[in-house]
């Protein structure tokens, strides 16, 4: 018996591994985030498999259920959204599945952040801008190590990811505008992948007032830095002067 981790990605089912898709196809019993997994991808699940929706169940409920599995001989699929290791609260599990000798393995899955990319066609990188991508939260109920705070990564200029934080979207963006200034592009991808994505672009200085206009607090991603801003500097990898292990430099 083992219980497999799955990356169940953004939502969009088209964007599941294929490891993934074929795990989920043929689970006998699924334990999964019905708040934050999308629908599409819940319906892959085969009708006859156990189905346990995590959002209604403590840590020691989810374990319990593993472990009834086990006594039966029987794979569990723990189905998460995203990838696993991002804001999955995986350790935890895997902590109690240690103790209890279970076997587990993790199949990782497209995160929110790359598909809220696509969403807004930029690339999260930028030659001389923003070599560095940041995938962080706010503090709030889960408190955050105080070297962690956003200021902290702020000061870096580096391109920001912000998981569970769209709530407080006004704070956030007051606060990086004292360091990437108010007209520094950012953005908010609600549901990024599914039918009902609503991509929201502006600056810090006015993408507050239209997240709270459109009226989204959650599910969401909001991502901040120049790189988002489709900037014109060009990387050197395929520059003609530029050589490498798989190509010689050319003067014309």
């Amino acid at each position: 018996m083992k219980v497999y981790f799955v990356g169940a990605g953004p939502g969009d089912p088209g964007l599941l591994t294929v490891k993934a898709e074929r795990i989920i196809r043929s689970c006998r019993c699924c334990i999964y985030a019905g708040s934050l997994v999308g629908e599409e991808v819940i319906a892959l699940i085969p009708g006859e498999a156990e189905k346990h929706d995590s959002a209604t169940l403590s840590l020691d409920e989810i374990i319990a259920i593993m472990r009834e599995a086990r006594d039966r001989d029987l794979d569990v699929v723990r189905l998460h959204s995203g990838d696993p290791s991002i804001f999955g609260a995986i350790g935890e599990q895997m902590n109690a599945l240690d103790e209890l000798g279970i076997d587990y393995e993790v199949v990782p899955g497209i995160s929110s952040f790359q598909a809220a990319a696509a969403a807004l066609k930029v690339e999260l990188t930028a030659p001389e801008v923003s070599q560095a991508v940041v995938l962080t939260r706010t503090s709030g109920r889960t408190p955050m190590p105080e070297s962690q705070e956003i200021e902290a990564f702020a000061r870096t200029k580096a391109t920001l990811c912000l998981f569970l934080s769209t709530h407080k979207i006004t704070e956030v963006a007051e606060t990086l505008s004292g360091y990437y200034g108010s007209g520094c592009p950012a953005a908010v991808v609600f549901h990024a992948s599914r039918p009902d994505e609503k991509v929201i672009v502006g600056i810090l200085g006015d993408i507050g007032e239209k997240v709270l206009a459109e009226q989204v607090s959650k599910t969401a991603l909001i991502l901040v830095g120049e790189a988002i801003g489709r900037v014109e500097k060009v990387s050197r990898l395929y520059d003609r002067r530029f050589s490498h292990g798989f190509r010689r430099a050319r003067k014309k």
